[in-house]
């Protein structure tokens, strides 16, 4: 039986790391359980978490050859913490969503359509379909929601998803959508909340910093615009 207040769990499957959190739903959202799993394929892959219900931090090494091989990992590591008894769904972040604005149930017409632009993005794209997979494997009655990265810039004006190549490839699809969209969205609600909805409102621009980091210019909450990503290694 389902508790009270179903929790909800979010995977983010990068292209060496799978980083998860539990949050319980109710009033608000509170974050109960989260930790990642590293190095998936080289030496010393390890799984890492923190229990917020019992203050227990802990980590252990794990063999993972692949994305697949540590989803099933994280499955089997959930299921002694009698974790996923108070999951009632999941929701994944997915690189590449093409036209695609808001985050939505994962059929097998989705996941078809996800094969189908895999080579799009060939460093997240296939690994987030296999976590996905892994799940409607073991827990096929568990609702997943794919939530897209480029969902957030499908508001940028024409002018700003256009590549200067010939317009035949545009019409194939081939133009800007944007990365690391969840992240701008986190950080357009989290400046209204900090900073008041009259700054967040205005002309902001955003960046993300990590192994891939980009800019976005927001207005009004919407992406006007938006950089190409990029690896801070290669600059320096």
């Amino acid at each position: 039986m389902k508790p009270p207040n179903p929790h909800v769990l979010t995977i983010n499957g990068g292209s060496s790391s799978i980083k998860f959190a539990l949050y319980e739903t109710g009033g608000g959202l509170e974050r109960r359980l989260y930790g990642k799993i590293d190095r998936i394929g080289l030496s010393g892959t390890n799984l890492s978490f923190s229990d917020l219900t019992d203050n227990r931090h802990n980590s252990h090494s794990i063999a993972a050859t692949n994305h697949r091989s540590a989803a099933n990992s994280l499955i089997d590591w959930l299921e002694e913490q009698n974790a996923l008894d108070l999951v009632g769904a999941v929701g994944h972040r997915v690189v590449h969503g093409m036209q695609h604005t808001e985050p939505e149930l994962v059929t097998q017409e989705s996941l078809d359509e996800l094969q189908r632009i895999r080579s799009d993005d060939p460093d997240h794209l296939p690994r987030e379909i296999e976590l996905i997979e892994a799940f409607r494997q073991r827990h096929p009655k568990l609702p997943q929601m794919a939530c897209f990265d480029t969902a957030f810039h499908s508001t940028m004006p024409r002018v700003a998803k256009l590549l200067p190549l010939p317009r035949r490839f545009d019409a194939k699809g081939v133009q800007r959508y944007g990365f690391h969209g969840l992240s701008y969205a986190y950080l357009t609600e989290e400046l209204a909340r900090v900073a008041g909805t009259k700054a967040a409102n205005g002309r902001v621009i955003l960046a993300h910093l990590g192994n891939g980091a980009s800019l976005a210019a927001v207005r009004d909450g919407h992406s006007l615009d938006t950089t190409m990503a990029f690896t801070p290694a290669a600059v320096w």
